[in-house]
């Protein structure tokens, strides 16, 4: 018994390429912005502009940000805790 494997042929145009590496493009990036749903510390006080791990230790003891992680050593923020703290400490001017 022969393992054949059926192959297709697809001829595109150079722009019809290029639109369609750009298409797989943007769905690589949104498959990778869906699979990042926890943040390390650093990432998270970069995106919240804090400088000090004690000023995230405080987000963390208010209960603004949900962490979560294994030891004390080893915590991770969940990004849509963060983005959410971020929206409702935004002001409008």
């Amino acid at each position: 018994m022969e393992n054949r494997q059926n192959t297709t042929m697809i001829c595109l145009g150079e722009e019809q390429l290029y639109e369609l590496v750009e298409k797989l493009f943007d769905r690589l990036k949104d498959s990778q912005k869906q699979k990042k749903l926890w943040m390390t510390k650093e990432e998270a006080m970069k995106e919240l502009n804090i400088k000090s791990p004690a000023s995230l230790q405080k987000l963390r003891d208010e209960n603004a940000i949900v962490v979560s992680g294994l030891s004390r050593k080893n915590l991770v923020y969940l990004r849509s805790s963060v983005e959410e703290y971020l929206r409702k400490k935004t002001r409008k001017f």
